[in-house]
């Protein structure tokens, strides 16, 4: 499974989606899109959102602290 969590350091969503992420034992790669113009636009391209957090988990994209939708896809 691969899981990419696009945030910045100030969004307190995106502390709660890695915050659960990590409870559930789950890896991923935390990209802050402050700091990386690449990342952001590649973020903006994948979700059509400017909004912070969006989850990637296995190419299918969740915009925003969605813990059912987190589940669902995870399998859990």
């Amino acid at each position: 499974m691969t899981v990419k969590v696009y945030s910045t350091p100030t969004c307190p969503w995106c502390t709660m989606a890695k915050n659960y992420l990590a409870s559930k034992n789950i890896a991923f790669e935390d990209i802050d899109v402050s700091r990386n113009p690449q990342k952001a636009i590649e973020m903006i391209e994948k979700s059509g959102q400017r909004g912070v957090p969006v989850i990637d988990i296995n190419g299918q994209i969740i915009v925003g602290f969605d813990q059912k939708k987190i589940d669902e896809m995870i399998g859990s």
